[in-house]
C-alpha cells in the first residue's frame, strides 16, 4: 500500500468572551459605564457591535462614528476604567453551556488547544477559574501582542505557543473580528452564535461551520475532524 502524508492533529484557538465565557454584555455595559463616566453618551448596540476588537480599536472606532476627539492619555484612561467596571460585574459571568466539556474532551483526545483573547491579563485570567482550568493554560492575551483582533497576531502567538501551524489551526470565535483575524492568520474560522452576531454575519466574514454555542460544538465535533483517540 503506498504511504500518503497523513493529515495533522487539528488545533484550537479559543477566543474567550462570548465564546467560552458568558460575557459579552458585561462588558458593553462596562464600557457604557466608562464612557459615560467621560461625557460620552453612545447607545449599547454601537457597543456591542465592536466588543472583539481591542480596546484601543474599539475607542477609535466608536469616536470615529461620533466625531469626539480624546487625547492617547483620555483613551488610556478609558480603557482603564473600563476594566475596573467590567471587574465590578464580573461576578454574573458564568461559563456558557458546554464550555468546560468541549475543553475537557479536546485535552482527552489529544487535541491541543489554547486561548487568544483581545481582553488584558487583569481581566481575562479571571476566565480560568471560571472554567476549571489550571493556571498554566495556554493562553494569550492583549498584553502580549502587538495588535490585537482584526489583526492576526493573537490567533499566530497561539499557535505559536502549541507549536502549530496556523493553516493546521481552527479559531472559534463569536464576532466578525475573530473570523477576519483567523483569516488573516491562515486559519480556518468557527463561528458560534453566543456573542449576538448572526448566522449569515459569521459566515460572511469567514465562518466555514457556525454553531449555537460550545456544547452544539462539542456534539458534533466530528463535523471538524476531530476523532477519537486510536
Amino acid at each position: 500500500m503506498t504511504a500518503f502524508p497523513q493529515a495533522p492533529t487539528p488545533a484550537f484557538l479559543f477566543d474567550l468572551d462570548g465564546t467560552l465565557i458568558d460575557s459579552v454584555y458585561q462588558h458593553v455595559i462596562a464600557w457604557r459605564q466608562a464612557l459615560s463616566g467621560m461625557g460620552i453618551d453612545l447607545s449599547v448596540w454601537r457597543i456591542h457591535r465592536r466588543i472583539g476588537m481591542s480596546g484601543g480599536l474599539f475607542v477609535s472606532a466608536l469616536l470615529r462614528e461620533t466625531g469626539l476627539k480624546l487625547t492617547q492619555e483620555q483613551i488610556d484612561e478609558l480603557q482603564v476604567a473600563h476594566a475596573d467596571a467590567y471587574l465590578e460585574h464580573s461576578g454574573s459571568v458564568r461559563p456558557l453551556p458546554g464550555s468546560p466539556e468541549l475543553l475537557a474532551e479536546l485535552t482527552s483526545r489529544g487535541v491541543p488547544w489554547a486561548i487568544a483573547t483581545s481582553g488584558y491579563a487583569r481581566t481575562a485570567r479571571l476566565a480560568l477559574g471560571l472554567l476549571g482550568l489550571p493556571d498554566d493554560t495556554p493562553m494569550v492575551t492583549r498584553d502580549l501582542v502587538r495588535r490585537a483582533k482584526p489583526d492576526p497576531d493573537l490567533f499566530l502567538a497561539g499557535a505559536a505557543l502549541l507549536d502549530v501551524d496556523p493553516r493546521h489551526a481552527m479559531v472559534v470565535g463569536d464576532s466578525v473580528w475573530d473570523l477576519l483575524a483567523a483569516r488573516r492568520a491562515g486559519a480556518l474560522g468557527i463561528g458560534l452564535l453566543s456573542g449576538g452576531y448572526g448566522r449569515d454575519e459569521l459566515e460572511r466574514s469567514g465562518a466555514f461551520r457556525v454553531y449555537a454555542d460550545p456544547a452544539d460544538m462539542l456534539n458534533r465535533l466530528d463535523e471538524l475532524g476531530v476523532r477519537q483517540s486510536d
